[in-house]
């Protein structure tokens, strides 16, 4: 396997979207193992249990290796590719009015 292939499978493993936030990641990771763990299961699911939560943590694992390892890139165009939908509608028309003139004019 490649690295897409073996990040995609983590991904999955996780229950995570394409894109998503190291918060988003960690928020999952926690939520599949407080699921899974061992410890929380009944009687006869403990093998299943342990090997699924073998797969969250080493899915963890090796998202959280390729994240450390990401290098980031603070320029201008990286930045403003990357903006949420509030500061791209305010880069793009900042405090113009939408209808019109909002002065009080009346022309």
């Amino acid at each position: 396997m490649d690295n897409y292939d073996d990040i995609t499978a983590a991904r999955q493993v996780l229950e995570l979207p394409e894109r998503a936030t190291m918060q988003t990641i960690k928020s999952h990771y926690r939520r599949l193992l407080a699921q899974w763990h061992p410890d929380r299961c009944r009687e006869g699911d403990s093998g299943e249990h342990a090997e699924k939560t073998r797969q969250i943590i080493a899915a963890y694992r090796l998202l959280a290796g390729y994240c450390s390892e990401y290098e980031y890139s603070f320029s201008r165009e990286s930045v403003e590719r990357n903006l949420s939908a509030e500061q791209w509608w305010l880069r793009r028309f900042g405090k113009a009015p939408l209808w019109g003139d909002c002065g009080g004019s009346d022309e």
